[in-house]
């Protein structure tokens, strides 16, 4: 009796065994998605930072994306032109060359030309300052100096020195996860070859500008004026460069009085 129990019981379950392999062998034909081989390819020779600066959710996403044609292949600015090339050969296509970015700090409000309202013991966190309101300095719009971004930087390529943060270009990988992070807006990614850039981010106008912070921009135009290729323009009492017109020629440095212009490299 036990045994036949056994036996019984031992059929059944080796049966239920059969049917539940043939049910997930007909689910996995009936619902298989053939995944294209050049994805595949395509997402081996992405960085794998999953950053977002493409502008999708990570590294797998952009690379269906450019399997189906509905990214470029040179939509990654972290791989660059090497990435760009790769992906290039693996689509059969020219993937062209990807200009090179690398994140710039729009403010030069350290310590020693801006007026501190005391000494801060919360938090160190540029964003939980950001949301409660609290006031470092007598400028609103200047880098808060606690390093939200020097935290979510990979590469460790920004770092915080006398209340301003600024970045080494030459670790820079223009992922943009600084860009996200900062509070005030005040970080963009520039063509690393574009050294003329405004150090600045101060909306006010020029007396108010000059109340808070001796090196901010006073919107007095001179630089306009200097520029032959109309790079530079005025706009909400603030200078800023269209980094596609400027060549370089460095007047505008020269001709700044607050001193907040980037010189470009010799």
């Amino acid at each position: 009796m036990g045994l036949t129990i056994i036996l019984v019981t031992t059929a059944v379950i080796t049966a239920i065994g059969i049917a539940v392999g043939a049910g997930l062998v007909f689910t996995n034909k009936k619902f298989y998605v053939e995944t294209d081989e050049r994805e595949t390819a395509v997402r081996e020779a992405l960085p794998g930072n999953n950053c977002g600066a493409c502008g999708f959710a990570g590294c797998d996403a952009m690379a269906a994306a450019i399997a189906k044609g509905e990214a470029p292949a040179n939509g990654c600015p972290v791989g660059g032109t090497p990435v760009a090339e790769k992906i290039g050969a693996i689509m059969g296509i020219d993937a062209g060359t990807v200009e090179r970015k690398v994140a710039f700090v729009r403010c030069k409000g350290d310590c020693n030309v801006t007026k501190n309202q005391g000494n801060y013991v919360g938090v160190r966190d540029c964003r939980s300052v950001a949301l409660n309101g609290i006031r470092t300095s007598d400028c609103d719009y200047g880098c808060l100096g606690f390093g939200s971004c020097e935290a979510v930087c990979p590469e460790h390529a920004i770092s915080v020195k006398d209340g301003v943060a600024s970045v080494d270009p030459r670790r820079c990988v223009a992922c943009g996860l600084c860009v996200k992070t900062c509070p005030r807006g005040l970080i963009e990614l520039i063509p690393e070859k574009n050294h003329v850039a405004v150090q600045c981010s101060n909306k006010d106008r020029g007396p108010q500008v000059k109340q808070v912070c001796s090196a901010g921009c006073i919107g007095c135009t001179l630089c306009t004026r200097q520029c032959e290729a109309g790079a530079i323009t005025v706009e909400n009492n603030l200078a800023h460069v269209n980094y596609e017109l400027c060549t370089q020629c460095g007047k505008c440095v020269e001709k700044c009085p607050a001193k907040v212009i980037t010189p470009p490299l010799k």
